[in-house]
């Protein structure tokens, strides 16, 4: 089978070149970038987030802090249930996956989406 590789995978160091354009549009002033999972910064709750982490620390710090199970922390998936209650979405606490980020999200969907062999268009 003849695979066609992109040009920008067949250099020799096409991360750090990847990276690179990231990383300076990420710095450039007046530049708002998506590429890379980096939002605005200054649409950051820092505050909110200072508070929240705050509130769990004092209140179940030793169970926030230790590794649960695969779905999440269980009072956060609660949290979220509810919030989606509120919104005439009833979902289960059990039905709610926390993800550390994109890339563990994207393989939990490809896991549950994909099969070997399957074909898959990406843009």
């Amino acid at each position: 089978m003849d695979i066609k590789l992109s040009t920008m995978i067949t250099k020799p160091d096409f991360q750090a070149e990847f990276l690179s354009g990231i990383l300076t549009a990420n710095a450039t002033p007046g530049i708002i970038t998506f590429a890379g999972g980096n939002p605005n910064a200054e649409s950051f709750p820092v505050e909110a987030m200072d508070a929240a982490a705050n509130k769990v620390l004092k209140e179940n710090g030793v169970m926030a802090l230790k590794y649960s199970g695969t779905q999440g922390y269980l009072p956060l998936r609660k949290y979220i249930a509810e919030r989606y209650r509120k919104m005439d979405l009833d979902f289960d606490p059990s039905e709610i996956i926390i993800t550390n980020g994109s890339q563990q999200a994207l393989d939990l969907f490809s896991a549950v989406m994909i099969d070997p062999g399957d074909k898959v268009l990406a843009r």
